[in-house]
């Protein structure tokens, strides 16, 4: 190799060394931006859009339908677009919340519970109540013309009959019929039917409707729905058990948003379908198709504390339920839940924030 030769291969390698530094230092800098912190003190980023997450209610495409106008209505108001983060199942949105891919959703007590002691939400708003208003319960569901339509029939013998009921992070699907019916009568949901299937409250309804499944978990505001959407499957339907009024769900908000647009936040909510004339006439019936005709009030964390109480109460009975190699084994499990409780009670109240 000449001398010539050896100098333009140096140059050339010295070129293409400094024209790929900006690339690596831009590709360094961006990855950087997505896992580091913000530093103390440092100022809030400009928000520019909002994710929203849909609660499955029935399908996808029908959450997302139902949210819709709410969310348009956001939108105009922050003016900035409202996406919708809609999925299947409860699972799917809880991982979505893991991974910092959802800024606002309404959540069913427990998932908000859990997004909450994790830091990720805050609560803002839940559903307005109103005295004789029907309250919100879970129930459990039969066909008419099949073979199981009592209560005592379905306690007597749970592993005669097919199962259909809510994701285990669903409180009138799975937590409070455990809670309140079938462990005081010594019955665990996921080991005692003949078989079991698991999906939303409108496909727990359709199982039972076609003949797919003998009992299903639901609760009285998803089946009025059902009522309206499938006339003719729910005259087929029989509610053979209502439970106690359950923890409601909450709109949450991710905790590290600036106070001032989480309260900007709140207000729309709260001032949501109160005004008068057209606009308020228009998002009353938003309201009312969403199940929350009252709209919606202020709240905070500690409206998650009736939801801990209940998971203390689900814990406590799984583990008097369970076999254990010996009482102290069962002592340290009893252990760990009031120690859980407690963490979550510190966690919820207001002054601990």
């Amino acid at each position: 190799m000449t001398l010539r030769t050896g100098l333009q291969r140096a140059v050339a390698v010295l070129l293409a060394f400094l024209i790929a530094m900006p690339a690596v230092a831009q590709q360094g800098t961006a990855t950087g931006a997505a896992v580091a912190p913000a530093e103390k003190g440092a100022p809030s980023p400009a928000i520019r859009m909002l994710r929203f997450g849909v609660l499955p209610l029935g399908g996808t495409v029908e959450s997302r339908a139902l949210w819709t106008p709410l969310m348009n209505d956001l939108g105009r108001a922050l003016g900035m677009p409202v996406s919708m983060y809609s999925v299947p199942t409860y699972e799917e949105l809880d991982r979505a919340i893991g991974r910092d891919e959802i800024d606002m959703a309404f959540l069913s007590g427990k998932m908000a519970l859990d997004a909450v002691m994790q830091r990720r939400m805050k609560v803002v708003a839940q559903i307005a109540r109103h005295p004789g208003m029907p309250e919100h319960r879970a129930v459990l569901l039969v066909r008419k013309a099949g073979p199981l339509n009592t209560l005592e029939g379905l306690l007597a013998q749970p592993e005669k009959w097919r199962l259909a009921r809510g994701d285990s992070r669903s409180v009138t699907g799975f937590i409070v019929p455990q809670s309140q019916l079938f462990l005081p009568n010594n019955i665990e949901m996921e080991t005692r039917f003949r078989s079991e299937f698991v999906g939303t409250h409108q496909a727990t309804a359709l199982a039972v409707a076609n003949g797919d499944a003998d009992v299903a978990t639901n609760n009285t505001t998803d089946l009025e729905r059902f009522r309206q959407q499938f006339p003719i499957e729910a005259e087929r339907l029989k509610v053979i058990w209502e439970s106690q009024p359950p923890p409601g769900a909450q709109m949450v908000v991710r905790r590290d948003f600036p106070p001032e647009f989480q309260a900007r936040l709140q207000n729309f909510l709260t001032g949501y379908g109160k005004a008068k004339g057209t606009r308020g006439d228009a998002e009353r019936e938003v309201l009312k198709s969403l199940r929350a005709a009252y709209g919606y009030i202020a709240a905070d964390d500690s409206a998650l504390l009736p939801q801990a109480q209940l998971e203390r109460q689900l814990g406590r009975q799984h583990a008097m339920a369970a076999a254990w190699v010996n009482e102290a084994a069962r002592e340290q499990r009893l252990q760990r839940i009031e120690k859980t409780y407690a963490e979550q009670v510190e966690m919820l109240r207001p002054a601990s924030r």
